[in-house]
């Protein structure tokens, strides 16, 4: 399988009618059982895996194309083709292939699909089983001649025949020959037969022609013939266009001729095919899918031509990099790689990952950061160009570049991201065209979801930290300054010079949304942020808290252009979306509701998308049983909206509002029962207590009696400490609830003198009963014996507490502003 004769490039044709490249491997004929028939095999050469198993039908018509290619279809819409190293390698499969079919080796295709209505007539005439008869090619026949060209082009069949016939005799540069006598003798007849005769042979679509009559001595004859379209009073300038026109520029000289005369090549064929041939009927769609193949397959060997002359790749980019190099020359070097990395799409995969990490190693990032601060938007839109081509390939590579920059560079604004984000705000189209592709490419390199690589798992912090910290103030710099207040207008104006110096053409101003385009470009940056919000749960958070970005968002909700309010509100869904608490304190606190119930009530009766989203937003809520957000949109709002009836959603949230009431109430009751059965369980088992003191009195009365007076001095002692502990017991307070007073004497007990317990006896308020002691509430809690319960009371945990309970009461009740003008 080592063979290079066998290896070969697997491509398939998609809906674009273009190749896409499905990896290379070996091929092999073999048999396989499953398939009951000789199949062609392709192996991929990096593991082995099955690329391609496909059976050799006796029926396909298989396709031989430039000596080195294999084409044929396996179902309607599906073509395949194998392109080989080398012709050896070609010629082997093809043999194995005719050899199945029972087919003669030296055609190029083996059979077209045809009706049997066709069959049953061509076997009727047997002269149809040669060569078609070709006219003398000769002036007085060329009407003969464009007459069989047309006829064929229906018959599969015979366009096989006339191909074979054409190239057999040699008749392509014969006619191209009567096409400069036409031409000297201005013979207009002649030479509109001569355009429907070229135009003929290329809807044959064989590549052995086209072989013929691209080359270099005949390509611009076949160009000249499709001047004279018989529609057209005048013939058209094609040959003008392409020899004086078009200029071919070698931004560095091509040393490789072969390689030079496939670029002219590639440039005629293409004009050929976009400009000068009509566009196909839907019935003649597949009668130039060679010439889509011809064409790709040569932007291919021209992208690896390329790539493996190292000396011109190193030279281009030491020019593009020296500041000695005229604009223009720069200019021309940008479209150069613009062109390449265009090419280099028809590469296949692992080629073009190599493609694009030499671009890197030689330095393209560096070099796009100075062409996109040049004035020429020529060159930036090309250098826009080129950094979307290496965005798509390697977001992390982008991303791991502009990371270092910090290091290398003192100011911000020459970063990579920011430069980007320049362009995309001074964009001169009025459909901000330019700003909505970079806009793509911005939100590209942020995605969390490409940063997941498990080489570098620190990739996804690193990154939003740094462009939150460099970048994100660029970004919203527009968005801040449209909606400043008036005294900040001054200050966010200048800071806004300095990021955009070109900026007036926006003028900025505090009423954004009566300038088109800057309300374009303001929801372009909404987007973006909607997107942040959605996957940068962290740091965007901080960033909205920070900036109070979201009240300075809904101010856009008054724009007179719908679509930037709907963004504005869209940004506001999306975080009361996440169901967060922390968004949801701050929307209250900030009142931040009221221009979204203005906008609703401005609108008035109109049913729009602006009323849609809005009503979609508190539905949402109240769906979602979110208490804090609807708690405060009934408390505040209800008044104003409780005349919408003709949806449910306001009524609803007022439910929820009323059940959520009567839920806190029923928990209120619930504990408020609770509590007294606790007081009557205490004082029952206060009752019990005094029983026990009675029974321990007899029983040391009897004792007394039977011990000696020792004894009697004990029992004193034990008399004194427990009227002691009595004095410390729960007593009952008016209120109903349970007092502690808690002696300092266990200082003593534990060994400790009166004089040490003294200073903390001091630090506590004094006690309704005038004892130096603390005073505290007693929990609705179970109750257990004092006597086992060690308690520990500090003296600053009152104030702390009270202090809590000060603020849990000023962030929970709701801030109320003027709301709702009228």
């Amino acid at each position: 399988m080592s063979d290079t004769r066998r290896r070969v490039k697997v491509y398939t044709l998609n809906e674009d009618r273009q190749w896409d490249d499905r990896g290379t491997g070996h091929v092999s004929s073999t048999y396989v059982e499953r398939l009951k028939g000789i199949s062609l095999l392709v192996r991929a050469e990096s593991d082995g895996s099955l690329l391609l198993e496909s059976k050799i039908n006796p029926n396909t018509a298989y396709q031989k194309q430039q000596d080195t290619l294999i084409v044929w279809s396996e179902a309607e819409n599906y073509d395949l083709a194998l392109s080989f190293q080398e012709k050896a390698g070609c010629d082997e499969i093809w043999e194995k292939i005719c050899q199945v079919q029972g087919k003669d080796p030296s055609l190029e295709i083996t059979q077209d699909p045809i009706d049997e209505s066709e069959e049953e007539r061509f076997e009727e005439m047997p002269e149809t089983s040669h060569l078609v008869e070709l006219p003398a090619c000769e002036l007085a026949r060329l009407e003969e001649i464009a007459d069989l060209v047309t006829s064929v082009l229906s018959s599969p069949i015979r366009r096989e025949k006339l191909a074979l016939a054409l190239i057999s005799e040699g008749y392509i540069k014969k006619l191209l020959q009567l096409f400069r006598t036409c031409e000297d003798l201005e013979n207009r007849e002649g030479l509109h037969h001569l355009y429907e005769i070229v135009r003929g042979v290329l809807f044959l679509n064989k590549a052995t022609l086209f072989e013929v009559m691209f080359s270099d001595d005949c390509i611009m004859d076949v160009v000249g013939c499709l001047e004279y379209d018989p529609a057209l009073v005048q013939p058209k300038r094609h040959r003008e266009f392409l020899t004086k026109t078009a200029k071919f520029k070698e931004v560095i000289p091509i040393r490789d001729s072969e390689l030079r005369q496939k670029i002219h090549q590639t440039y005629r064929v293409q004009y050929i095919q976009d400009i000068i041939l009509p566009t196909p009927s839907v019935f003649e769609e597949n009668f130039l899918s060679t010439l889509t193949s011809f064409i790709f397959f040569n932007k291919v060997e021209i992208v690896s031509m390329l790539q493996e002359d190292e000396k011109f790749l190193t030279e281009v980019f030491a020019q593009l990099t020296d500041e000695a190099t005229e604009d223009a020359k720069r200019r021309e070097l940008v479209n150069f790689f613009k062109e390449f990395c265009a090419f280099s799409q028809t590469l296949q995969p692992q080629n073009r990952d190599a493609f694009f990490k030499t671009l890197a190693n030689l330095g393209i990032l560096p070099a796009l950061e100075i062409i996109m601060g040049m004035d020429d938007l020529q060159v930036r839109a090309a250098a826009t160009d080129i950094f979307s081509y290496l965005v798509e390939f390697s977001p992390s590579m982008v991303r791991e570049f502009v990371m270092q920059e910090p290091q290398q560079a003192d100011d911000d604004d020459v970063l990579l991201i920011n430069l980007v984000i320049k362009q995309m705000i001074c964009d001169s189209d009025p459909e901000l065209g330019g700003a909505v592709q970079l806009m793509g490419l911005l939100r590209t390199l942020i995605d969390p979801e490409n940063m997941l690589a498990p080489t570098n798992k620190t990739e996804k912090t690193e990154f939003l930290s740094f462009f939150y910290k460099y970048c994100m103030h660029v970004l919203t710099a527009p968005l801040l300054a449209n909606t400043a207040e008036e005294r900040k207008d001054s200050l966010l104006r200048s800071r806004l010079s300095l990021y955009f110096p070109n900026i007036s053409i926006y003028s900025f101003s505090p009423a954004p949304s009566d300038n088109f385009q800057t309300a374009q470009l303001l929801s372009l940056i909404l987007e973006l942020l909607t997107f942040c919000v959605e996957h940068h749960t962290y740091h965007i958070k901080n960033y909205i808290m920070n900036k109070d970005l979201l009240r300075r968002v809904l101010v856009l909700m008054n724009s007179k252009h719908t679509f930037l309010a709907l963004c504005a509100l869209r940004f506001m869904r999306r975080i009361i979306g996440l169901k967060d608490e922390y968004y949801n304190r701050y929307i209250i606190k900030g009142n931040l509701f009221e221009p979204v119930i203005n906008a609703l009530l401005d609108n008035g009766t109109r049913y729009n998308l602006l009323n849609s989203a809005i009503i979609e937003l508190f539905e949402f809520i109240k769906v979602e049983d979110i208490k804090s957000l609807i708690a405060h949109i009934v408390d505040n709002f209800y008044k104003a909206l409780e005349s919408i009836e003709y949806v449910q959603t306001f009524k609803g949230l007022k439910g929820r509002y009323e059940q959520e009431k009567a839920r806190q109430s029923r928990s209120l009751t619930s504990f408020s029962l609770l509590a007294r059965s606790l007081e009557d369980d205490e004082e029952m088992w206060f009752n019990d207590e005094e029983d026990e003191d009675d029974a321990d009195a007899g029983v040391e009365k009897r004792v007394e009696e039977d011990f000696p007076e020792s004894y009697g001095k004990f029992m004193g002692a034990k008399k004194v400490k427990d009227s002691e502990d009595k004095e410390n017991l729960p007593k009952r307070t008016p209120s109903g609830s349970f007092k502690f007073t808690f002696s300092h004497s266990a200082g003593t007990t534990n060994g400790s003198s009166s004089t040490s317990s003294k200073p903390a006896s001091s630090a506590s308020p004094a006690a309704p009963n005038g004892s130096s002691a603390k005073v505290a509430s007693l929990p609705a809690a179970p109750m257990v014996k004092a006597g086992l319960v060690g308690l520990v009371d500090y003296p600053d945990d009152e104030d702390e507490e009270d202090e809590e309970e000060d603020d849990e009461e000023e962030e929970l009740s709701p801030r109320k502003r003027p709301r709702l003008g009228s």
